[in-house]
């Protein structure tokens, strides 16, 4: 599946509206907030139809799954939206989340866990906005905000050390550009992020770089690490291969509508996450020529100074802090 849908789901008295643009979106808040709300309604629509009083408004079906017929929807379902409450235990499993991989449909989860089997995008944690409240039979309006609102335009300090998210092409690219003066290191995976950010930031200034497209189950300790801990910040790019597209060393217009609108062409079947899309989207592009990419082990072409300097743009709102 891909493709952004927008999605209106109301009856007389409250209206939802939205956008869903990846296959795993994440609703949170606490009690009274809406979430399970949208989640009824959607599911009273799926067993009642229009005689629920109930309306959706959307180009794809959507539909609500739960422990009992989570297997069947993934399967008998395609193209489809799928909604799921926080009471359905099912999605914290390693089962649920193979069974998610490679689907044909996209997942809206209400749910006040992380869930680490699940790699969904920082970018695409929300909680339900609402913006007014009438009598009688008037709308309550109801849309999605981001819930995560990290301003890397707001950290200026410099660096002591960098915790890079893997050991990669990522890591190498910033531990050659950053000052003698700072120290790099790779986390190892981002489940060790936490520990590291908690450990070294009690006495250093420390910058996590991560890959936002999958840091979803991992950005609600760290971020209460960032907001509690003046002297930890976070940089969270798509990926690395991401910010290598964006400084548009490769075929710049192409890639450029290609980056602004990536749900047009990551398809969920094919990939887990953003992460995955563009990691083969920059191999194939540079396959053959001077600047092939590996994930594994940085082309050194991307240290040279014109390719260094490209790249470092894209990173302008941290350089200061590691050059």
């Amino acid at each position: 599946m891909k493709g952004k849908y927008h999605v209106i789901v109301q009856n007389n008295r409250i209206k939802f509206e939205f956008d869903i643009k990846r296959n795993i979106t994440i609703i949170r808040g606490d009690s009274a907030t809406g979430k399970t709300t949208l989640f009824n309604m959607i599911n009273t629509y799926q067993r009642q139809g229009e005689d629920s009083g109930i309306s959706i408004s959307c180009s794809q079906k959507c539909v609500t799954l739960d422990n009992s017929n989570w297997e069947s929807v993934i399967r008998d379902y395609s193209k489809t939206i799928v909604f799921i409450d926080e009471e359905t235990s099912i999605i914290k499993t390693a089962e649920f989340a193979k069974a998610v991989k490679g689907s044909d449909n996209y997942y809206v989860i209400i749910t006040r866990e992380d869930l680490p089997n699940l790699p969904y995008a920082v970018d695409e944690v929300y909680g339900i906005h609402t913006s007014g409240k009438y009598a009688g039979l008037k709308q309550t309006y109801n849309s999605f905000y981001r819930l995560y609102n990290v301003d890397n335009k707001s950290v200026e300090q410099l660096a002591d050390t960098i915790v890079v998210e893997d050991a990669n092409s990522g890591f190498e690219f910033y531990n050659a550009i950053k000052n003698d003066n700072v120290k790099c290191i790779s986390a190892g995976g981002k489940s060790n992020i936490k520990a590291l950010a908690e450990k070294i930031g009690q006495n250093e200034r420390t910058l996590i770089i991560a890959d936002g497209a999958a840091f979803g189950p991992e950005m609600g300790d760290v971020y209460r690490i960032v907001q509690n801990n003046s002297k930890v910040s976070i940089y969270l790019p798509e990926s690395f291969e991401w910010v290598i597209l964006s400084s548009g060393l490769i075929d710049g217009n192409r890639i450029k509508e290609i980056l602004e609108h990536t749900e047009d062409y990551a398809d969920s079947t094919e990939y887990f996450s953003w992460e995955q899309f563009y990691t083969k989207l920059l191999i194939e592009e540079t396959e053959d020529t001077h600047l092939h990419y590996s994930k594994s082990k940085l082309n050194e072409v991307f240290l040279n100074r014109k390719e260094r300097e490209t790249i470092i743009e894209v990173l302008v709102l941290i350089s200061r802090q590691i050059m």
